[in-house]
């Protein structure tokens, strides 16, 4: 058994950024690991989309799965049930790669 705190990768829209951040939080002071996003294109402006190319938006997608390596489970943060398109390929990586996946909301 090994003494290191549970690690949890979160996922979820970037739109839900506020909602990520308090995710974060709790899970940090109950001892938790996380890896989350760490660009929010959407929250930060609505030109912030135009800055990211295509390239780093592959990129960043590639790294969040890495992300999902590391974790020992993953933690969906959707408010109202939202699941976008990105989210869902997480998600389907996640379940085939054996991590267990809970959700903030019903979905």
């Amino acid at each position: 058994m090994s003494d290191r705190p549970e690690i949890v990768c979160i996922c979820g829209s970037t739109r839900f950024v506020d909602e990520m951040s308090a995710a974060n939080r709790d899970l940090t002071f109950a001892g938790v690991i996380v890896v989350a996003p760490g660009v929010f294109p959407r929250a930060e402006n609505h030109e912030a989309d135009e800055l990211i190319t295509n390239e780093q938006k592959t990129a960043l997608s590639a790294l969040h799965l890495r992300k999902i390596d590391l974790a020992d489970r993953v933690l969906v943060v959707n408010p109202g049930g939202y699941v976008g398109e990105s989210t869902s390929r997480e998600i389907a990586y996640a379940h085939a790669t054996g991590k267990p996946i809970s959700f903030t909301d019903p979905f």
